[in-house]
């Protein structure tokens, strides 16, 4: 190579632009990513990855594998039942391997039976074609229970429900925590159960049941590591349910980070969190009143239905988190005598 193309190459590079695509960024080294321009991509809704099998995905595939048109047909529901029910992801990529393999399993049909066929794809014919769905359950809580909490969390594949128990059992006041949580979910742990501790009187707690009693925090699915601080008020609501044996309602999902005082803080992925509660038929959803501003960022067709609170404390998720408000009032604070000052309650 000679100076003079060395130099035109460079000239060229220069104006290159490198386009990368990462599901998550904390696994990008920061002295790259401090490099690197972010350009963040929420992931679809049902009725956009309905639009996008529709129109590319279902004829991508059928051309690829020799289908001719109106061999193979996608009911609304079929193509709905398909995405529900055999995919879990924030993008498309596992959708269009579903639909080759639809697409696989027709035309071995018609090579198989030597006659061309017109195949109109109900979620009947789907699950015969793809077998059992692999993800049945939408609710995933039937009734109000006493420890059990619906979180929402972010993950790489989108929003995602989080069952989160508490459960007591006599002990030495030891915090047991379970299912692969990160150092950050750890601490949101810790943060929440300081607070209910501080909070003994007002939960009708005596003194020394904190001393008395170990708490075990579960998250099922163990095999899957979890972090990140917006599990904080689901853990506190699953405690708190746990010590005063008042149910959580089952109806209601939450996020937020929580602090020693009790403070609700706001989170991130709102959209795709909003998206994870519809999927599972949940429609109220507690919020940190300072993500109400990314509200006008979620869809109107994902926010139809939904009902959002909108909290500040602990003291006002726990109001519409449990069954009844676990929090008793304070006793009112004593007369002062004359030129004394009075008692402070905190």
């Amino acid at each position: 190579m000679t100076a003079g193309e060395a130099a035109r190459l460079y000239a060229e590079w220069k104006t290159t632009y490198a386009i990368t695509t990462a599901n998550v960024t904390h696994t990008i080294p920061p002295a790259l990513l401090d490099r690197m321009e972010v350009v963040q991509f929420s992931g679809y809704t049902l009725p956009e990855k309905l639009a996008i099998a529709t129109t590319y995905l279902a004829p991508k595939q059928k051309k690829s594998h020799g289908l001719r048109e109106g061999e193979m047909t996608f009911t609304q529901d079929g193509l709905t039942f398909l995405i529900d029910g055999y995919t879990r992801e924030a993008g498309v990529r596992n959708l269009e391997r579903e639909v080759a393999s639809v697409c696989r399993k027709v035309a071995h049909r018609i090579v198989r039976d030597r006659k061309r066929q017109r195949l109109t794809l109900s979620p009947k014919l789907v699950e015969e074609l793809l077998g059992v769905p692999r993800y049945k359950e939408r609710k995933v809580l039937q009734a109000d229970e006493v420890g059990v909490a619906a979180g929402l969390a972010w993950t790489q594949n989108g929003g995602d429900i989080l069952l989160i128990e508490a459960s007591l059992m006599p002990g030495k006041g030891d915090l047991i925590l379970t299912g692969q949580m990160g150092d950050v979910m750890q601490e949101s742990a810790r943060a929440a159960l300081s607070f209910l501790r501080s909070a003994a009187e007002r939960l009708g707690q005596k003194e020394d049941f904190f001393a008395s009693h170990d708490v075990h925090i579960h998250i099922p699915e163990g095999a899957i590591p979890k972090d990140g601080p917006s599990a904080g008020i689901t853990m506190a609501v699953a405690m708190a349910s746990a010590f005063t044996k008042v149910p959580v309602r089952h109806t209601m999902a939450m996020t937020g980070e929580v602090t020693l005082r009790g403070k609700v803080l706001p989170v991130g992925g709102l959209k795709e969190k909003v998206l994870a509660a519809r999927q599972h038929d949940i429609f109220q959803v507690i919020l940190p009143r300072d993500n109400e501003k990314d509200l006008t960022e979620i869809p109107a067709n994902l926010r139809e239905g939904m009902g959002f609170h909108l909290v500040d404390t602990l003291r006002d998720v726990f109001a519409l988190a449990l069954a009844e408000d676990p929090f008793r009032p304070l006793p009112p604070p004593p007369v002062a005598a004359e030129g004394t000052r009075p008692e402070k309650h905190s």
